[in-house]
């Protein structure tokens, strides 16, 4: 008997401190405020099951291509959409985050009951960023108001904004829910921020979290705020990119680095005016003048689109010595190339805009493609000989 009860009461303890884990109520951040503005902002989507592009976008409210752009997934072309991505992939889906009745949240997605469903199910399905209950709530589910096949839900997400600012940067804020075996060192570690950081942006005492938390965490972005752009803003988190002037620009904002840089997108869509008035160069193109006491980096830059057009100007930096990238080059000019573009992308050659590129570079380019066909040829002889020799002896 006595063994028994060792066996057993380990069993019942157990069970009594999950049962106690599970009516716990969850952790979230919620930001205050009283103006009608909003900002862009970012959820963090673990994947309950195998879903492609589209089925996110439209779970969400959202355009696929904002979904690529956010987790810098590059090409966009019409297979896009379909990419199936694995369950418990990590997405980053873009929002706007409003003011509603006072606190921070998203109300723009809405979503269509199906036979099956429960609140739970729901809930489920939005990757723990909002609960069953607070779906009950918002929609007034009860006994006397069940989920309806067809019926439609508006689903509340968390969302915060901070007036885009952690500690002095610019910065997007990213709705994040706790998983398994995490820790706030953890996240922190993995998102490149302090404990401290995220202490004080969700007003945390101590940092302990729980799986299903929802926390806010700080991306550093980069912003068009100082770059003197024509009638356009525009916030860039860390690591994406977003595509502008009719999807003819592609401006990013590469991980460790807070400097927007913008360049044609190279989608196959009609783009005017990529290059700098009365230069060689194209948006995202630079330009390096030696001297005998600096260099000279001339760039042509966006500026912005008005009307269709698509605006940009150059712009001249002075150093004593050349950056890293320039300093061993010592041609006149050159254009943006898929080497110096983290995500391959360079400007497509056409009639209307031709890349700087002089006759003797283009005989050398000849000569060299020539000269390795025929080593190659060689090569393939030599081979071929020594196979004949080998069976000979």
């Amino acid at each position: 008997m006595r063994n028994y009860q060792q066996f057993v009461w380990p069993q019942i303890l157990c069970l009594m401190l999950l049962s106690f884990e599970y009516e716990v109520e969850t952790k979230s951040t919620i930001e205050a405020c009283n103006s009608s503005d909003s900002c862009p902002s970012l959820l963090s989507y673990f994947l309950p099951w195998d879903s492609k592009v589209s089925e996110i976008a439209t779970r969400f409210h959202v355009n696929a291509s904002d979904i690529l752009a956010s987790n810098s997934l590059f090409p966009i072309t019409s297979s896009s959409a379909h990419q199936i991505l694995r369950a418990k992939t990590f997405v980053k889906i873009p929002i706007f985050c409003s003011c509603v009745d006072g606190i921070r949240r998203s109300m723009s997605t809405i979503y269509t009951v199906r036979a099956a469903d429960t609140a739970a199910s729901i809930s489920e399905g939005y990757g723990g960023l909002v609960s069953g209950e607070q779906i009950k709530i918002l929609n007034s589910i009860n006994g006397s108001n069940p989920l309806r096949n067809g019926g439609t839900l508006v689903i509340p997400l968390p969302c915060t904004c901070f007036n885009n600012v952690n500690n002095g940067g610019t910065a997007v804020y990213m709705s994040y829910v706790v998983q398994i075996r995490e820790s706030l060192s953890s996240i922190a570690a993995k998102f490149g921020t302090t404990i401290s950081d995220l202490k004080a942006v969700n007003g945390f005492s101590e940092p302990t979290v729980d799986p299903g938390d929802i926390i806010s965490l700080p991306i550093a972005a980069c912003s068009s705020a100082t770059l003197k752009w024509y009638d356009e803003s525009m916030i860039v988190p860390n690591g994406s990119y977003t595509l502008t002037a009719s999807n003819c620009i592609k401006c990013s904002c590469q991980p460790m680095d807070i400097t927007m840089r913008c360049v044609p997108s190279g989608l196959a869509v009609p783009c005017y005016n990529l290059r700098c008035k009365q230069s060689n160069l194209i948006i995202g193109s630079e330009c390096v003048e030696h001297s005998e006491t600096a260099c000279n980096l001339i760039q042509c830059v966006y500026r912005g689109h008005r009307g269709g057009k698509i605006l940009s100007s150059m712009k001249n930096s002075s150093y004593l010595q050349c950056p890293d990238n320039v300093c061993h080059r010592r041609a006149s000019c050159w254009s943006f190339s898929s080497s110096e573009d983290p995500f391959g992308m360079s400007p497509k050659t056409s009639s209307s805009l031709p890349l700087p590129v002089s006759k003797a570079s283009q005989k050398t380019s000849a000569f060299n493609g020539r000269l390795a066909r025929f080593l190659i040829n060689l090569l393939q002889i030599f081979l071929f000989l020594k196979f004949i020799l080998y069976f000979l002896i």
